[in-house]
């Protein structure tokens, strides 16, 4: 199983979009500050995760996140999430 995920950065309230084999060990580098890119806007919440099959089905759903329609799928589908916050 390949996973694409959304975090969301509690320090400057954006995104980050990924995706990875491993979802626990990956959220943990991230929260750990081993990710360079994210290491500067820790702490994350996990906010939105799909499973793929392969890991090229995964990078493409990442792609696609990170596109304008994309974006706005996540804020639809997480409409919710962000009226509790």
């Amino acid at each position: 199983m390949h996973f694409t995920y959304v975090l969301l950065s509690n320090k400057d309230h954006k995104f980050y979009i990924g995706y990875t084999s491993d979802l626990d060990k990956r959220i943990n580098a991230h929260q750990e500050g081993e990710v360079q890119s994210t290491k500067s806007r820790r702490p994350f919440q996990l906010v939105y995760y799909e499973a793929c099959n392969n890991q090229k089905d995964a990078i493409h759903r990442e792609k696609y996140f990170k596109s304008g329609f994309g974006r706005r799928f996540l804020n639809n589908r997480l409409e919710n999430f962000f009226k509790q916050s």
